[in-house]
């Protein structure tokens, strides 16, 4: 008995239900999804938009996805609420504006879903940018000095100069100064937030 039609079906009914049940039906559902007004009648998320969107881009850029994820996973499958890098589970509504969504491949660092809730001190962002181990002393990230401008102080210090600990050392004669790209960069950081209460994850 010749086998070989009913395979070929069966490959191509693999093919159609993969097809609808991970693009079709996914499509369908969330197409019509839309930010959730708060009370101050605030949409969130926010779009990203000018300094915020290049500061996007320059994190596509420097692969900070292959280390960062941004999805809090639900209790029961992780302890990222646990470890305060949320309020609540990410649901598809937080990357409505999101093109590609930046879900992360890896956790080698924490996740940024909320890190501009935790963390919203530019300078801090921008130290850790400088000198991961400054505002994170087990981090393993790599310094992003690249990012910033060392500069000889002459007459006045610049004012948008970094703010260093006591303890590091830097000539009393220098200052590093960021970049635009890292003031970009540090505007997209600051700006995630899924702290907002939505329907999904009350």
């Amino acid at each position: 008995m010749n086998r070989a039609p009913f395979l070929y079906f069966g490959v191509l009914a693999t093919v159609v239900a993969s097809f609808l049940g991970l693009v079709q039906i996914p499509e369908l559902v969330l197409r019509d999804l839309e930010p959730v007004v708060g009370e101050d009648g605030v949409a969130r998320p926010v779009r990203p938009e000018g300094n915020v969107a290049a500061g996007r881009a320059e994190y596509v850029s420097l692969g900070c996805i292959y280390c960062h994820s941004q999805q809090v996973r639900p209790p029961g499958y992780g302890a990222d609420i646990e470890r305060g890098w949320g309020s609540r589970r990410t649901v598809a509504r937080d990357h409505v504006h999101d093109q590609p969504p930046l879900l992360g491949t890896m956790r080698t660092g924490p996740d940024l879903a909320n890190i501009g809730v935790r963390q919203p001190s530019e300078n801090w962002h921008l130290l850790h940018l400088y000198e991961p181990t400054l505002t994170s002393p087990r981090s393993l990230m790599p310094p992003h000095r690249f990012l910033f401008d060392l500069r000889a102080v002459e007459l006045e210090r610049p004012a948008d100069a970094l703010d260093f600990p006591p303890e590091y050392s830097l000539a009393a004669d220098m200052a590093v100064v960021p970049t635009a790209r890292a003031r970009a960069l540090v505007a997209y950081l600051k700006s995630l937030d899924a702290s907002f209460p939505v329907p999904e994850a009350p």
